[in-house]
């Protein structure tokens, strides 16, 4: 059965098309936050956060525009959602979209923008032992000797797991999640994007598109911002 339900704002919305849910994000200037969202944060019976592997997603998708085009980020699968109550560290199992200047470079070898399966979970304990050792290290993983010789090794406790998605986002695909209990994979049309151990739960299903982007650099520089759009946008689904 599906929870979800629309959490938009800045004038963007969920309209029901003759297939599935298109969610619009409209034009205008980088004034405000704007973002048409689907979730199921709160909506099941108990806790907020309510699923837990093993679970699998399945949905067909597109957007309006490719990747050279689309403004902010965009994408679905499972998250924490960090910010709600209670507070979680980033917790995720998704397809994600984000157009530069949005840049978090968080798996070696991946850029830190475009389309791209991936998974992560910061709140292991294995990751939060490196938090007590971030004033030291991030100034040092400026040093691109030091930064390929640690990272791997924060990557890897953090639980990230990214690939790059070549399939067109502008085209109808099938997308699949396989969140097991130990280990997950990312499908596009039948075909393995990505295979990495699993976050771990509880979490919560997101669909979106929004105008914003984030800078999450390992070297430590952090940035938050929204675009200008002179078109709407959009991300459809049928789940």
């Amino acid at each position: 059965m599906w929870y979800l339900r629309p959490r938009c704002s800045g004038g963007a919305g969920v309209i029901q098309t003759a297939t599935g849910l298109r969610l619009i994000r409209p034009p205008g200037p980088a004034d405000r936050y704007r973002n048409a969202q689907l979730d199921d944060f709160g909506r099941r019976p108990g806790p907020a956060r309510a699923l837990w592997p093993p679970f699998t997603l399945r949905l067909r998708a597109r957007a309006s525009h490719p990747v050279t085009q689309l403004i902010g980020t965009a994408g679905f699968g499972l998250w924490s959602y960090p910010w709600a109550w209670p507070p979680r560290m980033p917790q995720a199992i998704w397809f994600f979209f984000g157009a530069a200047p949005h840049d978090m470079p968080l798996a070696m070898g991946i850029p830190g923008h475009g389309w791209k399966a991936a998974i992560i979970d910061t709140g292991r304990p294995a990751a939060l032992t490196w938090l007590p050792l971030a004033p030291l290290i991030v100034p040092l993983l400026n040093l691109p000797p030091i930064y390929r010789r640690l990272w791997p090794s924060i990557q890897h406790a953090a639980g990230i797991a990214e690939a790059i998605v070549p399939q067109d986002i502008a085209q109808w695909h099938d997308y699949e999640i396989r969140w097991g209990v130990s280990e997950s994979e990312l499908l596009v049309d039948g075909q393995p994007i990505l295979r990495a151990p699993s976050p771990r739960g509880p979490l919560s299903l997101v669909i979106w598109i929004d105008n914003q982007y984030a800078i999450v650099r390992p070297t430590g520089r952090l940035g938050w911002g929204v675009r200008a759009c002179t078109e709407a946008q959009w991300l459809e689904v049928v789940l």
